[in-house]
């Protein structure tokens, strides 16, 4: 059997043969079992797959429709707005609703195909004009006159209709469902660098371009008698003013000898000979040039 081209039918736990307990999180979790399987047993990809709900289906339907973005379409079969809007008519979401249709749906990206019958006394018609009106793209619906809740396949106009909508489903390439969906996608923003300019990095680069590389100040040296005079008019120009204490230290930079830190201080160590060759040289000593 070719798994592509047929339907995959399952029952939910607690009903037909499937074991354990029917709750509305057991179908959830039986839906998510089904696609697992022919995700990873068939290989069938999620743009192949056209989920069909039909009255309390649609609500694992629409849960699996909503965490799967590239699906091929969705059928909901007189489906439900929740489980509290089918016993009263309530506008707004409580907490102890189950199969909470009105929320989910407007996450399903897919086209969605909406059938209802117009005498659904199970059902109001209301819940399928609902989730058709809230669809983010909704397939032209099918409003069966005189149908109820459990004989829609009985009338010619069920089967025209979805056989066109699978027809329309299986003609729709991946790059145009991608393009149709691209805009509804919460894509990360680009990040910006320190200099405010966009980051242009691309997926094999490790983002170096976004990182403002700064290489580290050399500490200032300090005169500990005469914090003014450590000038280079003074101290490197004119070395007669004697203003430098004898016991000056430049801190150690051993990290930044790019920095130029110690040319300068090579400089400071020749003028101090320089001047103590002079002061030689007036005391009666032998005179440097």
């Amino acid at each position: 059997m070719d798994v592509q081209k047929h339907p995959w039918l399952y029952d939910y736990s607690g009903y037909g043969a499937s074991t354990g307990k029917p709750s509305e999180l057991n179908t959830y979790a039986d839906i998510e079992a089904v696609y697992e399987c022919l995700q990873t047993k068939y290989g069938v990809s999620q743009e192949d797959l056209i989920l069909y709900g039909q009255s309390v289906g649609s609500g694992p339907t629409l849960h699996l429709a909503a965490k799967l973005p590239r699906l091929r379409g969705v059928v909901l079969h007189s489906g439900i707005l929740s489980g509290l809007r089918v016993v009263c008519h309530v506008k707004c979401t409580l907490c102890f609703d189950i199969y909470k249709n009105v929320n989910k749906i407007r996450k399903v990206k897919c086209p969605t195909l909406v059938i209802h019958g117009t005498e659904d006394d199970v059902v109001n018609w209301k819940h399928g004009n609902g989730l058709w009106k809230l669809a983010k793209d909704p397939y032209e619906p099918l409003w069966i006159k005189g149908g109820g809740h459990c004989n829609l396949e009985l009338y010619p106009d069920y089967i025209r209709h979805l056989c066109r909508f699978i027809y329309d489903m299986e003609t729709i390439t991946t790059k145009t469902l991608l393009t149709k969906i691209k805009p509804t996608l919460k894509l990360p923003k680009k990040s910006k660098s320190n200099t405010g300019t966009s980051c242009q990095c691309t997926n094999t680069c490790s983002c170096y371009c976004c990182i403002k590389i700064r290489l580290p100040k050399c500490p200032k040296a300090r005169c500990p008698k005469f914090p003014s005079c450590f000038q280079p008019s003074c101290c490197l120009l004119n070395w007669k003013c004697r203003c430098c204490c004898p016991d000056l230290k430049l801190p150690n930079c051993p990290a930044c000898l790019k920095c130029g830190c110690f040319k300068f201080y090579d400089l400071l160590k020749r003028g101090a000979v320089l001047e103590e060759k002079n002061l030689t040289a007036l005391a009666g000593g032998p005179s440097i040039v």
